[in-house]
């Protein structure tokens, strides 16, 4: 990961964490690798972990993710439920 990348990707992700994390599904935030068709790509991106992917016609407009933030693109991987034992 290109270190210029990944620290404008982790600027755009503390700026707007608390507004992601408030959406139905998301269990964490943070910055990775995108991934397409299950295989990592080389492509810096903000990583929204989900419990599940809901189809977007099963969300309303508010609940959705965008496709990206200031440029950042948005990858949504599931990543099942997290907690603390």
């Amino acid at each position: 990961m290109s270190q210029d990348k990944t620290q404008r990707a982790q600027e755009v992700q503390a700026k707007y964490s608390d507004m992601l994390m408030s959406k139905p599904h998301v269990q964490g935030v943070g910055v990775g690798l995108a991934t397409k068709g299950g295989q990592f790509t080389d492509e810096v991106a903000i990583v929204v972990m989900v419990d599940e992917k809901v189809p977007l016609d099963q969300l309303a407009p508010e609940d959705r993710l965008p496709d990206e933030l200031e440029g950042i693109p948005i990858d949504v991987q599931v990543m099942g439920t997290f907690w603390a034992q």
